[in-house]
């Protein structure tokens, strides 16, 4: 995986917030820093302690809202209501 070895700590910590979010499409994440969803479940597993990937892991697969093409189109949007304070705050939710 040569793409996540060119992301900044910064990004790191961005993407695994927007992944941790459960409204969040992996299609965001791959528009917003260029890699796929295999990628995005590489660095969650390197940065996140074992247990809580597993639980991450357990919530998001296979959810409809992860992915847009299982997505109602009501919700296919990049931005949840909540994004803009989650994006403001100083705080790294690792």
């Amino acid at each position: 995986m040569t793409k996540s070895k060119e992301l900044t700590e910064v990004e790191i910590d961005r993407i695994i917030e927007m992944a941790w979010e459960d409204r969040t499409p992996f299609d965001a994440i791959q528009v917003q820093f260029g890699i796929s969803e295999g990628e995005t479940i590489e660095i969650m597993r390197r940065n996140m302690k074992r247990s809580s990937f597993n639980m991450w892991r357990a919530r998001v697969q296979g959810r409809s809202t992860k992915h847009l093409k299982k997505c109602p189109e009501e919700m296919n949007t990049f931005r949840s209501r909540m994004q803009r304070g989650i994006a403001l705050n100083k705080i790294s939710k690792r």
